[in-house]
């Protein structure tokens, strides 16, 4: 019979590996080398876990033991800089697939990082920041390291999907005290509302100074 630790392993490296992903498309559109590949692969998939664990006082942090972590993260965005070789840089079908690959990791890592603070014994509102946290901050150093305004500082509905899936989480655990019910729901609520985002292009009004 498979374990829920089993499932939520799985769903970490698919995380890790989908926004390894996500970071390479980035670097393939700023046409970077493999170098630039790996660095950006590496700290989105692994970025907003580091910052967790730091913040919540997990020592060593988890990559640093478990090394399967940045190498995976090094392998996908090597692959993806051979799959993509000779491919236009200006495809747009690989600015959506980057969008894409970022709502999928945005919303594995929202559960998975509140799931990890609320057993490392953090209150239910800071279990809910470290979903965030661990869902955004990769993404931020990523297009930081890109040059480009980071989406989570944009008119994206973005941390706003990572808070859903978190506070989903932490209510279904709450009444029903099924982590996996949680997981799966929260999941979902992520995605949803992040890809309401995307194909609607639906954005969370401005600042607008009166003149």
């Amino acid at each position: 019979m498979v374990e829920l630790g089993d499932v939520q392993r799985l769903l970490d490296l698919a995380g890790v590996a989908v926004f390894a992903a996500s970071g390479a498309l980035k670097a393939a559109e700023k046409k970077m080398d493999v170098f630039g590949f790996v660095i950006l692969g590496c700290v989105t998939g692994i970025g907003g876990g580091t910052l967790r664990d730091l913040l919540l006082g997990i020592r060593p942090v988890f990559w640093i033991t478990q090394v399967e972590y940045p190498l995976l993260c090094a392998g996908v965005a090597a692959l993806v800089f051979v799959a993509g070789t000779g491919l236009p840089a200006g495809l747009p079908a690989r600015h959506r697939w980057l969008e894409w690959a970022d709502a999928v990791g945005l919303a594995t890592f929202c559960v998975l990082g509140t799931d990890i603070a609320l057993r490392a014994g953090a209150p239910a509102f800071s279990a809910l920041l470290m979903g965030v946290v661990t869902a955004a901050f990769g993404g931020l150093l990523r297009d930081l390291l890109a040059g480009e305004v980071p989406l989570i500082l944009r008119r994206e509905i973005y941390a706003t999907a990572a808070a859903a899936g978190a506070l989903t989480y932490i209510a279904v655990d709450a009444l029903s005290d099924r982590a996996a019910l949680a997981l799966v729901l929260g999941f979902a609520v992520a995605l949803a509302v992040r890809g309401a985002a995307l194909v609607y292009g639906l954005s969370l009004p401005s600042y607008r100074p009166r003149v």
